[in-house]
């Protein structure tokens, strides 16, 4: 089977003079691409969740500093090198947790600042380099991924991994996709994700979009179908893993994984190097993003004089201790037996 049967959707397009963002709020309901002439629209649309996952996050960033270096050249030839730095710190700003937003800023960073002349050539260049990076890194975590997990009858996958997450194929749904292709009949199921709903909205649009079925459960069912042993692997994707290997993940992961070693169900992340933050020494020390609490409360509890409130944390960290492989494009990793520094350039 060709490797594009199952890969047919682009949260991403560059236009040469803009970033056309899948707007993902609107999904399955609607498909539409916002138009992001700006750095500052780039930065807004990463806020606003208008784009996610990791590395598309990252990929994003990339154009949006194409587009500042693009203008603030025009606008001033000979300071824009200082100018730009407002740019960098505002997409910086965008979210906390995803470190490949901030190694692709890095990375566009050492490029442009290097440029000689117009650096609007060289930024674009390496904007595109990461983009097609990045597929290229999934089709190959995908491969691997299925290596490991060779036959079964069901998986369980958390959020949303696949094409909208990243440049194109995705990590974990890459891997799905990949086992597919090989041997298709298995059940995928999805938890919904809350409260954003990402799984519910996304992944399963994303699997219907390519003839992939799949089965939604509610996050809280999860335990209960391992328990009846209707899967054999839960594979996530991964928003910072620090170097010894714990995972900072949407929230729910951790709670998959205690449930997953209860019930002697394998648990699998899948990420490319880029997400790995080896100046963070452990995951207690990974900033979790918590977003408003009116994302969880009902209407009638944010008149002023509720007494009730909520708690958003949008990631949570697992322990490398409770992960059965780490997969990424330069190879696997299994806790408690290999290290990341295998990885380490």
């Amino acid at each position: 089977m060709h490797p594009s049967a199952h890969d047919r959707v682009r949260p991403l397009r560059w236009t040469g003079t803009a970033l056309e963002v899948l707007d993902q709020r609107l999904l399955p309901d609607r498909c539409a691409y916002r138009r992001c002439t700006t750095a500052a629209k780039v930065a807004e649309a990463i806020a606003a969740m208008q784009v996610r996952g990791a590395p598309a996050i990252g990929i994003a960033a990339a154009y949006g500093v194409v587009l500042a270096v693009c203008q603030r050249f025009r606008e001033a030839p000979q300071t824009w090198r200082q100018a730009i730095e407002a740019d960098f710190e505002r997409l910086a700003r965008s979210r906390p947790t995803a470190v490949n937003l901030f190694w692709a800023l890095e990375r566009m960073r050492r490029v442009v600042l290097a440029a000689e002349g117009d650096p609007c050539p060289a930024a674009l260049a390496e904007a595109e380099r990461i983009h097609a990076e990045d597929v290229a890194a999934n089709r190959r975590m995908g491969e691997l991924g299925a290596e490991v997990i060779g036959d079964l009858s069901g998986i369980l996958t958390h959020c949303n991994t696949g094409s909208l997450a990243t440049g194109g194929f995705g990590t974990a749904l890459g891997v799905i996709r990949t086992l597919w292709q090989r041997q298709p009949g298995f059940t995928v199921h999805a938890t919904e994700t809350r409260p954003w709903n990402q799984g519910a909205r996304l992944t399963l649009w994303e699997l219907e979009q390519d003839g992939i079925p799949a089965m939604l459960i509610a996050d809280s069912a999860a335990a209960f179908l391992m328990r009846q042993e209707r899967v054999q692997w839960v594979v996530v994707g991964a928003d910072r893993i620090a170097a010894n290997g714990d995972v900072a993940n949407k929230i729910g992961t951790y709670a998959l994984a205690v449930a997953a070693r209860r019930h002697g169900v394998k648990l699998m992340v899948v990420a490319p190097t880029s997400t790995i933050d080896w100046n963070t020494p452990h995951g207690g020390l990974i900033p979790i993003e918590e977003r408003d609490p009116a994302e969880l409360l009902p209407a009638y509890y944010q008149r002023e004089d509720s007494l009730a409130g909520a708690w958003n944390p949008v990631f949570d960290v697992t322990p490398a201790d409770l992960i059965s492989a780490i997969v990424t494009e330069k190879g696997v990793v299994r806790p408690g037996r290999d290290t990341l520094e295998t990885l380490r350039d």
